[in-house]
C-alpha cells in the first residue's frame, strides 16, 4: 500500500495573488491533496485573510512589502516557532518555493531537525537586479541563491534552459519539473465576439495580445517596437494591441502606448476569454524561469511570438505551432511576428497546431512527477542527469 506523505509547502506568494509562482504552487498544493497527501501551507498573511487563523494545515506569518512590487511581500517567520511546530507534527518533506526570510527560516529549522528539503527555483531575482538599477547586487544575490539551494536535497526548475544555467553557476542536484496548463479553461471556444467588439475589432481584424505583470524585468519596451513594426508592415489591416495585467510599469506604458487597450488584471473565465479573443500573443520577456502565459496562450489557440528560451524553447517549434527568435534579437522577434501575419493560412495552421500541442500538457503528469521527486528526497535518492529534450 502506498503511504501518504506529510508535505509542507513554504512560499511568500500564493493564490489569489496573480503571478506564475502563486499559480504553480496552487496547482501543486491542490494536486497533492487530491492524491491523498497531508499538505501544510506556510505563507504570509494576505489582504483577504481577515478572520482566517492558523491551524494544523495552515500557518500564517507576518509579511513585509516587497520594494517595487506593490501587493507582493516577503514573509517573516521565527525559526523557533517552526521548530516547535515541527517537533509536534513533523513533516516528511518540505518544499520551499521562495528564498526570502520565510524560506530561509524554514530551511534552517528543517536542517536542524533533519527533515528533507526540496527547493524550487521559480524566479530569476539575480537578473531582476539589473532591471531595477541594482546590478552591483547581482553577484552577491547569485552567491546567496546558490548557497540556499545547495543546502536542499534537490532544486526543481521548470525548464531545461534554466537547469543548464544553474548548473553552469555550480548549483548542485538540479532536476526538471515542468509546468502544465488547464486546457479546459484556456480554450479557443472561449473567444468572445462582444469582447472583441469592445476593443473595436471585427472578425477579420487582428488583436495582438500581451498577458503578464507590467514590470521592468519583463522587457516591455519591445511591445511598442513590435506593434509599430506590424502596423507599418500591414497598413491596410486593423491591428490593435491589447495588454492584460497590472504592475508598477502600467502608467509609463499607458503614456508610451496611448493607442493600446489596457484591460488590467484578469482571472479565471474572464482571463480565458481575453486570451481566446486574441489572435497573436507577444511575449518579449528575457528573465523567465518558465512563463506559464506561453502555455496558456498556446492552449487558447494563439500564434505565439517569444524568445527561444524557457517555456518557448520547450513547447514552440518555429513556424509550426508558434514563432521564436534568438534571445535578445529584437529585429528577429519583430520579423517573426510579421511572418505570422503575412499569410492568413499560415497563422490559421499555427494556431491549430498550438492548441493541439498545449492540450497534451496537463497538470496531472506534473503533479505525479512532483510527488515522485518528493518521495525520492525523503528516501535520500540522488538526482540523475536528465535525458536530452527533443522538440
Amino acid at each position: 500500500m502506498t503511504t501518504h506523505l506529510h508535505v509542507t509547502l513554504v512560499t511568500e506568494t500564493f493564490a489569489p495573488e496573480i503571478n506564475g509562482v502563486a499559480n504553480t504552487l496552487g496547482r501543486l498544493h491542490d494536486g497533492l491533496r487530491a492524491r491523498g497527501h497531508r499538505v501544510e501551507l506556510i505563507r504570509p498573511r494576505q489582504a483577504g485573510d481577515q478572520g482566517l487563523t492558523s491551524n494544523d494545515q495552515l500557518l500564517l506569518c507576518r509579511g513585509w512589502p516587497l520594494p517595487g512590487y506593490p501587493g507582493l511581500q516577503w514573509g517573516q517567520a521565527s525559526m523557533h516557532k517552526l521548530l516547535r511546530r515541527w517537533k509536534r507534527h513533523r513533516p516528511d518533506v518540505l518544499y520551499i518555493a521562495t528564498e526570502g526570510p520565510l524560506g530561509l527560516s524554514a530551511l534552517r529549522a528543517a536542517r536542524r531537525l533533519g527533515i528533507s528539503v526540496v527547493s524550487g527555483f521559480h524566479t530569476n531575482f539575480q537578473q531582476y537586479t539589473r532591471q531595477y538599477g541594482l546590478g552591483l547586487l547581482s553577484r552577491g544575490l547569485t552567491h546567496y541563491l546558490r548557497w540556499f539551494h545547495n543546502r536542499s536535497s534537490l532544486t526543481l526548475v521548470p525548464s531545461v534552459s534554466q537547469r543548464l544555467e544553474l548548473e553552469r553557476r555550480h548549483f548542485e542536484r538540479v532536476a526538471l519539473l515542468s509546468r502544465g496548463v488547464d486546457s479546459h479553461l484556456f480554450h479557443p471556444a472561449k473567444r468572445s465576439v462582444a469582447l472583441r467588439e469592445s476593443w473595436g475589432l471585427g472578425d477579420d481584424d487582428i488583436a495582438v495580445l500581451h498577458v503578464g505583470r507590467l514590470a521592468p524585468e519583463k522587457n516591455l519596451a519591445l511591445l511598442k517596437r513590435c506593434f509599430d513594426t506590424l502596423r507599418s508592415a500591414f497598413p491596410t489591416r486593423q491591428i490593435k494591441l491589447v495588454i492584460v495585467g497590472d504592475g508598477p510599469q502600467r502608467l509609463a506604458l499607458e503614456e508610451q502606448l496611448p493607442e493600446a487597450i489596457f484591460c488590467g488584471a484578469q482571472r479565471g473565465e474572464a482571463l480565458a476569454a481575453h486570451y481566446a479573443s486574441g489572435d497573436v500573443f507577444v511575449f518579449p520577456s528575457l528573465t523567465e524561469t518558465f512563463g506559464n502565459v506561453v502555455l496558456e496562450a498556446l492552449a487558447s489557440g494563439l500564434g505565439v511570438v517569444a524568445y527561444d528560451q524557457a517555456a518557448a524553447a520547450q513547447h514552440i517549434r518555429h513556424g509550426y505551432n508558434g514563432v521564436s527568435a534568438m534571445p535578445g534579437d529584437e529585429e528577429a522577434f519583430c520579423d517573426a511576428a510579421r511572418w505570422l501575419l503575412e499569410e492568413r493560412e499560415a497563422l490559421r495552421c499555427v494556431r491549430l497546431n498550438a492548441r493541439q500541442h498545449a492540450s497534451r500538457q496537463g497538470w496531472a503528469s506534473v503533479i505525479e512527477q512532483f510527488e515522485a521527486l518528493l518521495r525520492g528526497a525523503c528516501a535520500g535518492e540522488q538526482v540523475m542527469p536528465a535525458a536530452p529534450t527533443v522538440r
